[in-house]
């Protein structure tokens, strides 16, 4: 167990992590709202920065502009390519982070709507009247930053490894998780019925890794793999480290975090839950092992 890895304890920092969700939202709906649909949601997604998360930046009319969460000074910083900027301290209720985000980019002159409505989440409370999300500690919201930088660097190792397409390391600010998906290039189908998420996410075969702090359903950190359509017999698959299983409820392989940090060399564990996830999935679902084999420039 090591402090380069640190704890992560759901309950302790419960409340922290639900308004900092909601903050995410807010700011991820720029995102949604303004920049071009891109296949399997990617244009809404914020990435790890050595900060915090940021947008990166968002056309808005003949300029562009970027917000991020500054999880480090604890602050929300919006930059326009004009020379624009404003900073603006975190914590407080929801509604009040929501409004002071639409002030600044007004300052700004930047004029955006976005839906209000949180998604992705049991009970939504809308932004402008949510005063239930408000408590935000700055120590655990560092934590939680620390937690990300350090595994966005190993999920861009493996990503580094995958010739087909892939998707960007980043954040779901829908589902508060960190993640990266390979797709072999086969269409899938969503289902019957699927809700506008899942049309636009589940119509690709794809195979996918990533890591969540938790919620009410599952209270622990835990790195999570699957590959859609679950192929058959994945369950039996023999994958690593020792401590990673099937949970048959969300039909994904766990890699509890804690167990992750309590390993000899928690790194080289999380490497191998990566690797041996995707492999066993990969087989199931023929993909051509030539995917992997990545040439390299000689030093």
């Amino acid at each position: 167990m090591t402090d380069e890895w640190p704890a992560l304890p759901y309950e302790e920092w419960r409340e922290t992590r639900d308004t900092l969700h909601m903050y995410t939202q807010v700011v991820g709906k720029l995102r949604l709202e303004l920049c071009a649909f891109e296949p399997q949601w990617g244009n809404v997604p914020l990435y790890v920065t050595a900060r915090g998360l940021t947008t990166t930046p968002i056309p808005f009319g003949s300029k562009s502009f970027d917000a991020e969460l500054d999880l480090v000074d604890h602050v929300l910083v919006i930059r326009s390519s004009d020379g624009g900027l404003t900073r603006r301290p975190l914590g407080g209720p929801v509604a009040d982070f929501y409004q002071g985000l639409l002030e600044d980019l007004r300052s700004l002159d930047v004029v955006a709507t976005i839906s209000t409505l949180p998604s992705e989440v049991p009970d939504p409370i809308a932004f402008p009247a949510d005063r239930v999300h408000h408590v935000y500690d700055p120590v655990w919201a560092n934590r939680f930053w620390r937690v990300l930088a350090r595994i966005d660097t190993v999920f861009k190792e493996h990503r580094a490894l995958f010739g087909g397409r892939t998707s960007l390391v980043h954040f779901f600010w829908g589902t508060f998780d960190l993640a990266l998906t390979r797709f072999s290039g086969n269409a899938a189908s969503p289902g019957a019925d699927p809700d506008t998420i899942r049309r636009f996410s589940a119509n690709a075969e794809q195979i996918a890794a990533g890591w969540w702090p938790g919620d009410q359903a599952h209270p622990f950190a835990a790195f999570y793999a699957y590959g859609y359509p679950k192929p058959r017999g994945i369950e039996k698959a023999q994958v690593a480290p020792p401590q990673a299983r099937w949970d048959a409820g969300a039909g994904e392989f766990f890699l509890p975090y804690a167990d992750m940090r309590a390993a000899s060399d928690p790194r080289a564990a999380l490497v191998e839950f990566l690797d041996s996830t995707y492999r066993a999935t990969a087989k199931l679902l023929e993909w051509s092992e030539e995917l992997t084999e990545i040439e390299t420039p000689r030093s």
